[in-house]
This record gives structure tokens, C-alpha cells and sequence, in this order.
């Protein structure tokens, strides 16, 4: 058997001291998760932090710095994610967008409704990347090369 990671994306967006964040159904739980998804095949991974974020929330990004790249393997299905994390600046909320199908609402939350929320995150590298960008990390756009 051939191990396959998959690549992924997230996006840190805050405005006004709140946050950016999705309420999704996993695995038949209400969760919640920054703006995040997979790369698709061909696409630039910039690129597809501004489509999930889009697809995901409804709002339209633009990513301003790179956070950095996370590993989590998962426990329940045993897959292995990288994230790669971005920095974005909220542009606009697109009018009557229409969100992914496991995609409840999208929310802007404090930091500490964030942390009450935390046995309902997502994953463990959510809270990480919070962490992280709280903490001041911040790489620019062009760390990330990507060939053709």
C-alpha cells in the first residue's frame, strides 16, 4: 500500500478581533474549523486557499502572509493532512453565496469564544494555527515556491 498525505489548505482571517470560522458536519459531528480544504489537482496552493475560504464562508480573501505547514494524522480514518496556513485579509462577503454541502454557517468569533469552543474543533491543528498567528508567525507570500 502506497501512503498518500493529503495537502490542504486554511485560512486565518480575522477582522475587528474576531475571526473567520465554519460550522461543518464531520463524521456526523457539528464542528467547527478555520476556512479550510483540499488542494485540488493542477491548482496553486494560494489559489486554493482563496477558493475554499470562498467556498467555505462565503467570503472573498486575499492571503497576505504564510503561517506555516502543519501534520496531523488523523485518528479516525488514519489519513495524515498537511495544512498549509495563510494569513488573509477579508475582502467582501459575496451576496447570497452558496457554501459547500457539509457547510452550516460561517461565524466570526472572538478568541474566546474560540477557546470555548475547543472540544468541538475540528482537529488539533485549528487552535495550533490560532496559536501561531497570535503569536506573531509570519512568513512572506513567496516561501512557497511552486514550479510552472
Amino acid at each position: 500500500m502506497v501512503w498518500t498525505p493529503h495537502a490542504t489548505v486554511a485560512a486565518i482571517v480575522e477582522r475587528e478581533g474576531r475571526f473567520l470560522f465554519v460550522e461543518e458536519i464531520s463524521r456526523g459531528k457539528r464542528v467547527f474549523n478555520q476556512p479550510a480544504g483540499h488542494i485540488d489537482e493542477h491548482e496553486a496552493v494560494q489559489d486554493a486557499v482563496i477558493r475554499e475560504t470562498l467556498e467555505e464562508s462565503g467570503w472573498e480573501v486575499k492571503p497576505t502572509g504564510f503561517i506555516g505547514v502543519y501534520t496531523f494524522t488523523a485518528p479516525s480514518n488514519g489519513v495524515t493532512y498537511y495544512r498549509f496556513c495563510y494569513v488573509c485579509e477579508a475582502l467582501r462577503e459575496v451576496p447570497n453565496a452558496v457554501l459547500d454541502d457539509d457547510i452550516l454557517a460561517a461565524h466570526w468569533f472572538t478568541l474566546d469564544e474560540v477557546k470555548a469552543k475547543q472540544e468541538q474543533l475540528r482537529s488539533p491543528l485549528v487552535m495550533k494555527c490560532l496559536e501561531d498567528y497570535l503569536a506573531g508567525k509570519r512568513y512572506p507570500l513567496d516561501i512557497l515556491y511552486e514550479h510552472g
